[in-house]
């Protein structure tokens, strides 16, 4: 085998593991957006019949996306044989990435973030050809949203425990008098606010965001 066909079979297997896992992260998208892990995770395991009248939506489309989440492996499939009677779950360990949005291992918004990135790619195509740019607004409610659930578990966690204690003299001021006057300036959804106020109830905190 020269290097030329190592080089070439490692970057076409490169792209079809992408592909397959940017395929995952659609399924992951529509299990995150209809609610359909949180309602195992909170009354599951559920037959498909049960997961469709929970979460309202047709079961031949539950079925279809709850086979695959099995085969996927990210939902647990008891052995039965009678497909009708079949029940899927939800691992604890699954539903903390998927479900737990204070948690930092919660990463489902992450396919939120992909599939806002898609839908803008027609104006991106435009931008390279005319040299324009693209709003953000192109990316839609999705881009929001995902950046609020990704950076939420991070500020409620870190931000005060972790991050300020690394500025010198920045917690000494924030829990000393007179009381601290916060501008959280560009605070997107406010968690970050949120979680200074928390921090230090004796700080006075205003968010301000121009989006």
């Amino acid at each position: 085998m020269t290097d030329h066909d190592t080089a070439r079979d490692a970057l076409a297997g490169r792209l079809l593991e992408a592909s397959i896992a940017g395929l995952d992260l659609l399924h992951v998208y529509v299990g995150d957006r209809l609610g359909l892990y949180q309602a195992l995770a909170t009354a599951g395991p559920l037959t498909i019949d049960e997961l469709a009248a929970h979460c309202r939506i047709n079961p031949r489309y539950a079925r279809e996306w709850a086979e695959h989440q099995a085969v996927a492996g990210i939902l647990d499939l008891d052995n039965t044989d009678r497909p009708n009677a079949r029940r899927f779950g939800l691992p604890p360990a699954h539903a903390e990435v998927l479900t737990d949005a204070d948690s930092l291992a919660y990463l489902a918004p992450l396919s939120q973030g992909v599939a806002a990135v898609a839908q803008a790619l027609p104006q991106v195509l435009d931008a390279f050809r005319t040299g324009a740019g693209v709003e953000f607004s192109a990316y839609g409610d999705d881009i929001r949203t995902f950046i609020a659930r990704l950076n939420r578990p991070m500020f409620l966690n870190q931000l005060a425990q972790d991050w300020f204690p690394q500025v010198a003299g920045l917690v000494g001021r924030l829990t000393a008098a007179p009381p601290a006057r916060v501008a959280d300036l560009g605070c997107g959804s406010g968690w970050s606010s949120v979680a200074i106020a928390q921090a230090y109830p004796l700080a006075t905190v205003t968010g301000v965001d121009l989006d």
